[in-house]
């Protein structure tokens, strides 16, 4: 389920603004980035209530995927059509998708918690190994789209433009990214049919009041400062989780356009050479059971902090040539940033809340994080973007290249260094969490031991 969940995805959240850019829409990438932030403020709170209320979690995971494979075919459809897209229609087509792909995240947390207790396993220390597959899937689609081509009838694999100049027909700059994820939606949602039922957590809702009824509830969690602080910082940090996904791939590509990197490898395969992203990533979600018993929420978040502005750094001063290893090095720290943050703030999530609210209070970390904060985090970042550079074509292609005057790539990556830096601090300093380390009690050790001595040593 994971595997699917995030190949889904992978197929196009990073190379999308290659192909925006490709058909015209490359100043409005932001706006497709945004719309994840913006459907993410209300679709995954209301797919949480109807999860808790009404409908099996797992068939509802797959019932989203259905109709947002449908709604993506039509814009991989559209986009077909028309080489050079009118944004409106394109646009409302790929919300439509997203809308009912971004709930999805948030219901397979839920699903895999049910299905983890039902078997009676340590969410904490069993689901990170699971979640690693979610990753292994999203480099999977990556490195597929990366590299297949259709053109003029044949199709292939390559690493470099198999037309050897101009436009490149390898799907990581075509509309067939779109298809790629579609498909991969479809067989979701079959397979989600035949997963073993989650029950809904909360039965007879009718009688608790309209409060209930709407997922209202997960909103108590504000009245507990410990819990409102989160909520706020994950805002916050939230601001940075789209940049990077809008913008990598096209700075990346860009440098295509300049003689001594035309040919490098890393320019060519700007999704694979992102996917060391993911390949972090995966081997990070290991190392969060470990963190998160020793070191407790609070500093976890406080190097997920540290690892976004060394993200942002490193993209400031490399380039694919000489510099590659400031690029890698920003692929690796990426695996702290992003699970540090997402992985162990579901598990923390899942830990604070009641039964009848945790499907409600997933949604609620999911509208924070990829809602408000990744909306308003990628329109800034798409307006800090194109103030610094712009499209321009170079050898019958279209490339986003800086403006020399402004400072270009490199002082819009600071920019986005600095705000982490910023939440950083003011989370260290206002966020208050005593973290109790888990230690074995005397109760746990007795049954296991008949001698009182050995009791009294440890």
């Amino acid at each position: 389920m994971n595997f699917l969940e995030f190949a889904v995805w992978g197929s196009y959240l990073v190379c999308l603004g290659n192909y925006l850019g490709s058909a015209g829409l490359g100043s409005d990438i932001a706006w497709f980035y945004s719309v994840q932030g913006i459907v993410s403020i209300f679709m995954p709170a209301i797919m949480g209530v109807i999860a808790d209320k009404y409908i099996q979690p797992q068939k509802l995971l797959g019932f989203c995927h259905f109709l947002a494979a449908i709604f993506m075919l039509g814009a991989w459809h559209y986009g077909c059509a028309h080489p050079t897209l009118e944004f409106l229609p394109f646009f409302t087509l790929y919300t439509l998708s997203v809308a009912f792909f971004m709930p999805t995240i948030a219901l397979a947390n839920t699903v895999a918690f049910s299905l983890l207790k039902q078997r009676g396993m340590d969410t904490v220390k069993d689901f990170p190994p699971i979640r690693v597959l979610g990753t292994v899937g999203f480099i999977a689609a990556m490195w597929f789209v990366n590299c297949f081509y259709m053109a003029d009838g044949t199709v292939g694999f390559s690493l470099t433009n198999p037309e050897g100049a101009g436009a490149d027909p390898r799907f990581q700059f075509s509309v067939n990214q779109l298809c790629v994820s579609a498909m991969l939606s479809v067989i979701l949602f079959i397979y989600c049919m035949m997963l073993p039922t989650c029950p809904c957590a909360a039965k007879g809702v009718q009688n608790k009041g309209w409060r209930a009824a709407l997922g209202l509830d997960a909103f108590r969690l504000f009245k507990t400062k410990q819990m409102a602080l989160f909520f706020l910082f994950s805002m916050l940090l939230g601001v940075s989780l789209q940049i990077t996904n809008g913008f990598a791939a096209p700075f990346i590509t860009g440098f295509k356009a300049l003689p001594e990197y035309m040919d490098s490898f890393g320019a060519n395969n700007a999704t694979l050479l992102t996917s060391l992203s993911q390949i972090s990533e995966a081997l990070c979600i290991l190392l969060i059971p470990f963190f998160l018993k020793r070191f407790g929420i609070k500093r976890v978040m406080i190097i997920a902090m540290a690892a976004w502005v060394l993200r942002f750094g490193f993209f400031g001063v490399g380039n694919p040539g000489s510099g590659v290893w400031l690029f890698i090095l920003s692929m690796i720290v990426y695996g702290v940033a992003f699970d540090f943050f997402n992985v162990s703030g579901a598990l923390f999530v899942e830990q604070e809340t009641a039964p009848d609210i945790k499907a409600s209070a997933q949604g609620l970390f999911m509208l924070m994080t990829n809602g408000i904060g990744a909306t308003f985090g990628t329109l800034a970042a798409g307006a800090v973007v194109n103030h610094f550079c712009s499209w321009q074509e170079v050898g019958g292609a279209l490339y986003l290249l800086d403006i020399p005057e402004t400072g270009g790539w490199s002082a819009a990556w600071m920019i986005f260094a600095a705000y982490a830096l910023c939440v950083l601090v003011l989370f260290s300093l206002l966020f208050k969490y005593k973290h109790k380390p888990e230690r074995i009690t005397l109760e746990e050790v007795a049954p296991a031991s008949g001698d009182p001595e050995a009791l009294v040593d440890l």
